[in-house]
């Protein structure tokens, strides 16, 4: 299919972002001689700043990094934990079962030290050279564009319920205009202030500057800014929280697909429902049913419903619930799981949970009851990069700001990803000082010939695993270019409960972009699938970014999803 933008292509870098202006500022660490890992941060900290609406800079930011130079993959959660105060039947006796919008769904924020571990790690340069463009980005403002105005006009009572958020978000009490400078001062002072520690300790090397930067938010005045917040709001963040946490390097789990390895992030996210997804789907002969088909379409629909059953009843943290994911992941019981789909009829809910090794004696998870309000969806950004080396770097950072406040004087929320778990403690996503909520936000990062092939993700929430699937079969199944790919009309199943509270659940729901032949929703509708239309070309539908390396030839290939500001540069 032609495609509305050209496939970037470079020989020697490429960068793809969530936003126009990240992508230039990783691009130019790029050419001054930094790595994969310099330019990623980079630009993962401008999207806090150029998407502030849908990522926070202290909110969650999940890392997939390949280093060429031995070959290792390595996972960072990027992810935080909830208070030591939380219990785990906190929401059920005090808020009716119901996690509140506001500070009781915050959660540890990870972001800042994902990214500067990445960086200490993997990276060359400091946290002063890759924080530069975003401080400028939010001291001197960039111009407000379409998508992220609209947001936040639709959001507006969110951000009035808290000042510290309307000072921000509605500046002269209204949202911001397409074309208006936006400016988030608070924001730029928290990440120079950072940076002049940094600065301060940079004559005892840089992993010691690199750890004055992580003091001054996690023990420093950001942490006791966000502290006296939630004490003085009824909040349950506390110092001993802040000061004692650092991310986790986590294993990845991965599928082989027609000879490439599909990695995605652990079971602490729904990473896992991916490589799941891919295996039920690797013993089809995609290509001859034909892209976007009635067949095609519903195959893949039914294998998500199955993937998202096993997600609902058995993913959750691995420290503190038993996850079968050697099982979940085995090519039997993905047999046994794909002879339970049917060509002719749609499975009109959820599945059941399947029973894969290692289950037996698992608790299943409650089913809520099913919505008949509007999908709302969570949202986010991605990014990803492939440097000289062959070094990759794959990261979806996230945390909207609609439903947890601006700490005052900061410019950022505290994590508010705790609306991913469940009040419920029978759920293996339930409430627990310590756990994690389970993630939508889920990089991957595809090898073959223990190379970098493919970075590739998008925002998106519950959407995210579906629309990465679809961009990376309409690569490696149907032979597109990864710009095509990533432009091709989507669709998306909703027959599984929201991992957002309050987790609504629409049986048998499958929106699809109206460039689908409207003959393909009425041969889905006879099988049934409750078919309704998003527009030709929707946010909704996800926005995934990927790099596609053309191991031969020795170019990148890059592409980035028109339906956002995402856009992608190369050399």
């Amino acid at each position: 299919m032609a495609s509305n933008r050209p496939t970037i292509s470079g020989t020697r870098h490429v960068i793809a972002a969530g936003h126009y202006l990240a992508t230039h500022a990783g691009f130019q660490v790029l050419e001054a001689g930094g790595n994969a890992v310099d330019a990623g941060v980079c630009a993962g900290i401008c999207i806090g700043v150029l998407q502030g609406e849908k990522v926070s800079f202290a909110g969650v930011a999940p890392t997939i990094i390949f280093r060429a130079e031995d070959r290792k993959l390595v996972s960072i959660d990027g992810l935080g934990v909830w208070p030591r105060a939380i219990t785990p039947d906190y929401f059920q006796n005090n808020h009716g079962g119901k996690i509140p919008p506001g500070v009781l769904r915050s959660v540890v924020p990870a972001a800042p030290d994902s990214w500067l571990t990445a960086l200490e790690h993997y990276g060359t340069m400091t946290f002063g050279e890759v924080a530069a463009a975003a401080i400028r980005f939010a001291r001197d403002g960039f111009p407000m564009y379409p998508l992220m105005s609209e947001f936040i006009a639709e959001e507006i009572e969110s951000y009035r319920r808290w000042p510290s958020s309307a000072a921000v978000f509605l500046p002269n009490g209204k949202p911001p205009v397409i074309g208006e400078l936006f400016v988030q001062s608070d924001l730029a002072r928290t990440l120079q202030y950072m940076v002049d520690e940094e600065k301060a300790n940079a004559r005892k090397g840089r992993s010691a500057g690199i750890q004055a930067a992580r003091d001054a938010f996690y023990k420093g005045e950001i942490a006791r800014k966000i502290v006296q917040f939630h004490e003085e709001t009824g909040g349950l963040l506390r110092r001993d929280d802040l000061a004692d946490f650092r991310v986790r390097f986590e294993p990845t789990v991965s599928a082989s697909f027609h000879g490439i390895e599909v990695h995605a992030c652990g079971a602490w996210c729904q990473g896992p429902t991916l490589p799941i997804a891919l295996n039920l789907l690797k013993g089809y002969d995609l290509k001859a049913l034909g892209h976007n088909s009635p067949d095609y379409v519903h195959v893949v629909t039914e294998a998500l419903k199955l993937a998202f059953a096993d997600r609902h009843n058995y993913i959750g943290d691995p420290r503190f619930v038993s996850v079968p994911i050697d099982g979940l992941l085995s090519d039997a019981y993905a047999d046994e799981r794909r002879s339970q789909i049917r060509m002719d009829r749609a499975c009109p809910q959820m599945p059941s949970a399947g029973e894969p090794p290692g289950s037996q004696g698992l608790p299943r998870a409650k089913v809520p009851m099913p919505q008949a309000d509007d999908v709302r969806p969570g949202d986010t950004s991605y990014l990803c990069v492939i440097d000289r080396h062959g070094n990759a770097f794959s990261c979806t950072p996230s945390d909207g700001s609609n439903h947890t406040p601006i700490i005052p004087g900061l410019g950022v929320i505290a994590s508010g990803r705790g609306t991913q778990s469940w009040a419920d403690p029978t759920h293996p996503c339930s409430v627990a000082p310590g756990k994690r909520p389970r993630l939508t936000p889920n990089p991957a990062l595809a090898l073959k010939n223990g190379r970098a092939l493919m970075p590739f993700g998008t925002p998106g929430g519950d959407v995210q695993i579906q629309s990465m699937i679809q961009v990376f079969l309409n690569v490696h199944v149907f032979g597109m270019d990864v710009q095509s790919a990533i432009e091709a009309p989507r669709f998306a199943s909703y027959s599984f409960p929201s991992s957002f509270e309050p987790h609504p659940y629409f049986p048998g729901l499958l929106m699809m972009e109206g460039r689908i032949e409207a003959a393909t929703g009425e041969a889905l509708k006879v099988r049934g699938h409750r078919v309704d239309w998003w527009d030709d070309w929707t946010w909704l539908a996800g926005a995934p970014c990927a790099i596609v390396a053309d191991q031969e030839r020795g170019i990148l290939h890059g592409g980035a999803d028109p339906r956002r500001p995402a856009y992608v540069l190369g050399w």
